[in-house]
């Protein structure tokens, strides 16, 4: 399409992944012109590196950041809190692919689990029901394996391990998905090869991502303009307090301001609320859309952590998808496990150099060259679950601290609740039974590294009070502003998040599209 001109208000989203991506690809093809602003530039299959610290460098979003708090990262990654995406289609080029939807009672911790202190818990402002006709949706545009008809992916020997040790200790929910990597050809994309890891960008093309699906599509319609290596630095409004243009840098350095309809926000849960504090104003003092002061606070990022076991005979786990299988057993309220909320066991795998990088970081000598000679013997899973929010677990803005625009970088402040810590050792000893059981010789556990799965920091709310956004993701505060990524959970709920980011991103264009048809927006 021709450019749309930067004095036109437009709707503008900023973000191309699961979130952001998603809205793109919902308004263009039902006629509304948008721009769209990422980072970073448009990868495809065949610039993708298949090397996995060349990869990490090319993909991965550098830029600096600042942490603190208790968590390991402080120490082991101090500058990188988070491992995601600057590219087109973000962190879904990175992600694993794993597809599960939340419970219903993920929806409603604070009337499930009550008060548990140090925890900042709130029911969110929509329920499975709201959802689950988007959660059909997202699995459909997705390619999701084990839903509306889909075959499963074949087992590889990561999986197979982890089944039949699933299987001794009496868990009965384990299966190779849900995953949003084709099993058969689906939706233009074509059957896995199998081809291991994917976290480096699927040159195959099986696994779904927006850059993939989304943005290509978007673009056939003629009414996205796509804007690469764009960086949004400030979002403006009126006197009235209506968003009226976002301000950005492009890859020279150079600033622009384009005049906005409407503006979705999809930039992860730490630049997100880094660019809303960045627009602070005399009208908003305090960062735009912050009358709460819950810009930034609550951030989750999942309790994770990860478990690989020796055995005397080979594995081969890189061979197959990286992540293969999910057990969800564990994936429940049952305080009599000495804690809220659930989790889930999914398989891993991490080539030679990852491995030696994250299983025990800052690790040197005999136990780290055990691990490491063992790599074929070697199976491995990776925790996902619950974490609970936390006012004091922040996005902030760190002032003695410049990016290469000469804005604050976002320092990120994280601590585990004993809710966190209980569900993480209950697991550990889980994974533990569960490789014992099938012979394993050892077992290490990895502690949490980078984090992936970004959360909350913008999140719902019934009430302005008590977050930043509605069930749509529409601003308290700034009518015509939304947020859409992550951001927006109110809580984490055990289950990977890109699914819902998907079914959060329909029912909010759906919104958007009703809205603007009845001229509220």
């Amino acid at each position: 399409m021709a450019p749309i001109a930067q004095d036109e208000a437009a709707v503008v989203v900023i973000g191309s992944g699961a979130g952001g991506g998603t809205v793109a690809h919902e308004l263009t093809t039902r006629g509304v012109d948008v721009v769209l602003l990422e980072a970073g530039p448009y990868l495809r299959g065949e610039d993708y590196e298949n090397d996995e610290w060349k990869a990490f460098n090319q993909m991965a979003w550098l830029d600096p950041r600042t942490t603190s708090g208790s968590w390991r990262i402080v120490r082991d990654f101090p500058n990188l809190p988070a491992w995601i995406v600057k590219a087109v289609g973000g962190s879904t080029t990175h992600w694993s692919g794993a597809t599960p939807r939340f419970h219903e009672y993920e929806f409603r911790d604070r009337s499930t689990y009550g008060r548990l202190d140090g925890a900042n818990l709130l029911d969110w402002p929509l329920d499975l029901g709201d959802l689950a006709p988007y959660y059909d949706r997202a699995e459909q545009a997705m390619g999701s394996t084990h839903r509306h008809g889909r075959p499963p992916l074949p087992a590889n020997n990561n999986y197979k391990v982890f089944a039949n040790g699933a299987e001794k200790i009496g868990y009965r929910f384990y299966a190779t998905g849900p995953y949003a990597t084709n099993a058969e050809p689906y939706d233009g994309r074509p059957a896995s090869i199998q081809d291991g890891f994917n976290f480096q960008g699927d040159k195959n093309g099986s696994k779904w991502s927006t850059a993939v699906r989304e943005i290509p599509r978007a673009l056939e319609t003629g009414h996205l303009d796509l804007r690469i290596e764009c960086q949004a630095v400030q979002i403006t409004h009126d006197a009235q307090g209506r968003a009226d243009a976002v301000l950005y840098v492009d890859g020279d350095g150079n600033l622009h301001r384009q005049a906005v309809r409407l503006v979705c926000v999809a930039g992860n849960s730490i630049e997100t609320p880094r660019l809303l504090l960045m627009s602070a104003s005399s009208l908003f003092p305090d960062g735009l859309a912050n009358s709460s002061g819950q810009v930034g606070r609550n951030y989750m990022r999942h309790l994770t952590g990860s478990v690989y076991a020796r055995f005397d005979k080979p594995v081969h786990m890189y061979r197959g998808e990286t992540m293969a299988g999910i057990i969800a057993d564990e994936a429940r309220h049952d305080t009599s496990r000495g804690f809220a909320g659930g989790y889930y066991l999914e398989t891993l795998s991490l080539g030679p150099a990852f491995l030696a990088s994250f299983v025990e970081p800052g690790s040197w000598g005999r136990d780290f060259t055990t691990i490491m000679d063992a790599y074929e013997n070697t199976a491995g899973l990776w925790i996902v679950g619950e974490d609970m929010p936390q006012e004091s677990n922040r996005v902030t803005l760190n002032t003695d601290m410049t990016d290469r625009f000469g804005l604050p970088v976002p320092h990120v402040h994280f601590d585990d609740h004993v809710n966190d810590v209980a569900m993480r050792e209950h697991a550990y000893r889980q994974a533990d039974r569960l490789y014992e059981a099938v012979g394993a010789v050892g077992t290490h556990h990895t502690p949490p590294y980078p984090s992936t799965h970004n959360l909350g920091t913008c999140r719902m709310s019934s009430q302005p009070e008590d977050g930043v956004v509605d069930q749509f993701g529409r601003s308290h505060d700034v009518p015509n502003l939304f947020v859409s990524d992550g951001s927006v959970f109110t809580t984490g709920a055990a289950a990977n998040p890109t699914l819902t980011i998907v079914a959060l991103a329909m029912r909010q264009s759906d919104f958007l599209l009703d809205q603007m048809a009845k001229g509220e927006l």
